[in-house]
């Protein structure tokens, strides 16, 4: 008789030091390590590949829901959410991502309403882009107050603070951004348009961030993952278009 020894290992620690514990909802064998108390399935029954895992990050930003991404791709939420967190931690920091300044731009200043997980627990983004670039070079997520305004100021690089802008009649700006390089204008000058429209863009792009949907963020770290994901790689993808342009 020819008998087969298996000795399985924590996938995150290595450990054999591990006992079963229980069945998740698709019926695998999950474990419990004595070492790190990691509980995950002994053996999983599908590993993705890594086209998968990119196309499906890809389809995301296009306004799919994870509901909708799970039925097509068959890859849980779960797996999903954890994808998008390994995602935000390879992203480089949004100043990394930016043209240098030139000395003739302007920043137009916004901020667009949110929500997470209801529609009385409000988030504000709050951004600046850059009218030379079009690139959003910082941006905030908090209420509508000036204190939320001047972490919008204080995350813009020191370079840009210099520049003129614009932003509507909102109290906020006038108390925070410099009378002498600041103004406020109403949204028929067309002082504020490209901020506007990038504001469309980020709804056509995101499900969550539609003013009427069923896909909302239901977490303040997701709906902070996701809008950096997004505008890290939006800015990547502005400066690679410009730089073709000038060669």
């Amino acid at each position: 008789m020819i008998q087969t020894i298996i000795t399985h290992k924590c996938s995150r620690c290595g450990s054999t030091n591990i006992v079963k514990n229980g069945h998740n909802k698709s019926g695998s064998q999950q474990y419990y390590c004595k070492d790190c108390h990691a509980h995950r399935v002994l053996e999983p029954k599908r590993k993705h590949t890594s086209d998968t895992k990119e196309k499906v990050l890809k389809v995301y930003k296009e306004r799919a829901s994870l509901r909708g991404l799970e039925r097509v791709f068959h890859v849980s939420r779960t797996t999903i959410l954890s994808w998008l967190r390994e995602r935000a931690q390879q992203l480089p920091t949004l100043q990394e991502t930016l043209l240098p300044v030139q000395g003739d731009d302007v920043l137009e200043l916004d901020e667009m309403w949110s929500f997470v997980f209801k529609k009385d627990n409000k988030r504000w983004i709050w951004t600046a882009i850059s009218r030379k670039t079009r690139q959003i070079v910082a941006f905030v997520i908090g209420d509508r107050s000036v204190k939320t305004c001047r972490r919008l100021w204080q995350r813009l690089p020191a370079e840009y603070r210099e520049l003129h802008s614009f932003s509507d009649f909102w109290e906020a700006y006038k108390k925070v951004f410099p009378k002498e390089t600041h103004r406020s204008v109403g949204k028929e000058t067309g002082e504020t348009a490209h901020m506007e429209r990038w504001y469309n863009t980020l709804r056509q792009r995101l499900a969550r961030f539609v003013r009427k949907t069923l896909s909302f963020s239901k977490s303040e770290v997701y709906h902070h993952i996701v809008l950096k994901w997004f505008i890290t790689e939006y800015n990547l993808e502005r400066r690679h278009a410009l730089a073709s342009l000038t060669t």
